[in-house]
């Protein structure tokens, strides 16, 4: 179970978009984003010259993915004007430290991390495939873990959901939900930005001729390993959250699917009648 916080979003310029600033309470570090054409005001900032992590944040250039690019800098503002020559960002999001205690390595192994977590989740393109990364002494990695952690829960509330994964708990794993087609089976639930399909799950191996989007999304996921090929049909290599259930059955039936009538429960009751008795 996730612990309360609390969190303090402050609004320079008055925009949700524009740029602000927030704090988790009991936590030494700080969380600042702007748009691209605000970075000169971010970078007047007392802040932005100290030692950080940050994000990129827009759409890839070739396919209109959601993307993102991780970097790790001792001086943040400088170094964010160094990605001006990259098209593809239009915020930007940075964490720093309130006490000043981030090192280089501190750094390096946040990035590191971030990286993983960013592909891991594969919800879009992470622009940089692996960062320089940092051994650190047992008591610095439990503590820059917590940090990394605090990040984690600020980047959705500052702009990107790119990093976030979904918790599956026993009760949910235990009330899973089915989608079938052609003696196959997926499992998976709803979760809070949408549906996981759980590892393991069956997929059909040909995409119906009628599907577009569905069949780009489903070559996606193949590419990236998320869904392989095992004899007659696709299976998921680990975990995956889609933004819909629709979005899920259509990966799992090769094309459009309704996924508020596609998921059912063992008994049959359909997603939609279990979320209208709620």
């Amino acid at each position: 179970m996730n612990e309360p916080l609390s969190i303090k979003i402050f609004l320079t310029k008055g925009s949700s978009s524009g740029l602000r600033t927030a704090e988790i309470s009991n936590w030494s570090g700080k969380a600042i984003a702007c748009s691209r054409k605000e970075l000169d005001e971010l970078g007047k900032r007392e802040e932005s010259s100290r030692p950080g992590v940050y994000f990129l944040i827009g759409n890839d250039i070739e396919t209109g993915e959601a993307s993102a690019y991780v970097g790790e800098a001792e001086e943040v503002a400088k170094r964010l004007k160094q990605h001006l020559s990259k098209e593809f960002w239009n915020q930007v999001v940075a964490f720093v430290s309130k006490d000043e205690n981030l090192t280089k390595a501190h750094i390096k192994y946040l990035e590191g991390k971030l990286i993983e977590i960013g592909i891991r989740a594969a919800k879009g393109v992470i622009q940089n495939n692996q960062g320089s990364g940092a051994r650190l002494p047992e008591s610095d990695q439990a503590e820059m873990d917590i940090f990394l952690d605090r990040i984690l829960k600020l980047l959705p509330v500052m702009g990107t959901t790119l990093f976030s994964m979904p918790e599956v708990s026993k009760q949910m794993v235990d009330n899973r939900l089915i989608c079938t087609i052609k003696g196959l089976t997926a499992y998976g639930n709803r979760t809070d930005n949408g549906f996981i399909v759980y590892k393991d799950s069956e997929a059909v191996l040909e995409h119906r001729n009628s599907a577009v989007r569905s069949r780009v999304r489903r070559e996606q996921l193949i590419e990236k390993g998320i869904l392989v090929q095992q004899g007659e049909h696709l299976v998921f290599s680990r975990d995956y959250e889609f933004t819909s259930p629709s979005l899920a059955a259509g990966a799992i039936r090769g094309g459009a699917s309704n996924g508020l009538t596609s998921w059912k429960t063992k008994s049959g009751k359909k997603l939609k009648e279990i979320e209208a008795d709620v």
